[in-house]
């Protein structure tokens, strides 16, 4: 029995009343939203301790069969985030799109500040640090046929919920909001009461900032719109 049968049935004796006690455990929404100072440990990298030790763990595994994980991103503050978010945004304006093109094409795979999962310190984007690095490691095509990180997708497909991760954007073709991203992997344990709780805020207010770009678009319509397509988008398990 895996680590995550308790989540998926409910009928799992051991971690139940862990997985319990995270749901009815609150978390301050500004911490859900990249505000505040979590706390957080890593290497090189910043995860919640419970996702960090369960990430050594998998890590140790994968390191046994010539993989070792490398974390391209972890926990990102909601600046962090904006800063990503202002600087594709003018991008794709001087690349002569409207501010709905410009904010279309943004969520194809980066989301709004306030609105990232990445936010909570439970999940993080890998590489295998083993094959060299060249351009952006992080591409689908990489990850797949002869690309360097295959056998990575490959092990950790196979593993990874062992050890409490999950995939959320998965390659169904039926899943709405961002695109497949085969290095992105979630500590559902944690990131599970994470979102029930996120579900519950006023994201309208939370996620303004008066130097975000395209925030005159972003209005309530949208916005629920977003939370339903991209937030909820996920890979089934981690709802």
């Amino acid at each position: 029995m895996n680590r995550l049968e308790f989540i998926n049935t409910g009928l799992a004796i051991v971690g139940l009343s862990h997985f319990e006690s995270d749901i009815s455990m609150k978390t301050d929404p500004q911490l859900l939203i990249g505000k505040g100072s979590p706390k957080l440990v890593g290497k090189n990298y910043a995860l919640l301790p419970e996702a960090d030790k369960a990430f050594r763990e998998m890590s140790a595994a994968a390191q046994k069969q010539g993989i070792t994980l490398k974390v391209v991103s972890s926990y990102r503050s909601f600046e962090k985030q904006k800063s990503i978010w202002n600087r594709k945004f003018l991008r794709f304006k001087n690349e002569g799109m409207s501010d709905g093109a410009a904010i279309a094409k943004i969520i194809e795979y980066s989301t709004l500040p306030g609105t990232s999962r990445h936010h909570w310190g439970t999940d993080l984007d890998i590489i295998d640090a083993g094959p060299a690095e060249e351009g952006d490691v992080l591409l689908t095509e990489k990850f797949h046929g002869n690309g360097p990180y295959n056998t990575l997708r490959e092990w950790m497909e196979m593993y990874a919920q062992d050890y409490g991760f999950l995939l959320p954007y998965t390659k169904d073709e039926l899943r709405s909001g961002f695109k497949y991203e085969p290095w992105h992997y979630s500590y559902a344990p944690k990131s599970i009461p994470m979102l029930m709780q996120y579900l519950e805020l006023d994201h309208k207010e939370l996620i303004y900032s008066s130097d975000l770009n395209g925030r005159s678009g972003l209005d309530q319509e949208f916005l629920a719109s977003y939370i339903k397509s991209h937030v909820m988008g996920i890979n089934p398990s981690l709802l």
